[in-house]
């Protein structure tokens, strides 16, 4: 499922027009995004759980040439399942 499929989906069911449903998905995005900013967690519970994670500063190695290379600190966001999307995968 794509953005455009989500915005279907949400336009259908909650009986709105393809522009409103559009609006309403870019709001709920921009929303998690904002608070993910802040360094907040988003609980949506039944559903799962939005969070932050920094990685560390690092070296590597290139697989080519076998040279180190530096890794730069990053910041990057995780999900995980709440109990009703498990139950609902599961059942």
């Amino acid at each position: 499922m794509n953005k455009q499929d989500l915005v279907a989906v949400v336009a259908e069911t909650g009986e709105l027009t393809r522009a409103k449903a559009t609006e309403v998905v870019d709001a709920m995005f921009k929303a998690i995004e904002a608070s993910l900013k802040e360094s907040q967690e988003v609980r949506l519970v039944g559903f799962g759980t939005f969070s932050i994670s920094t990685r560390k500063a690092g070296t590597g190695r290139n697989p080519r040439t076998g040279e180190e290379i530096k890794i730069e600190a990053s910041t990057s966001v995780r999900f995980k399942p709440g109990k009703g999307l498990k139950d609902a995968l599961n059942s």
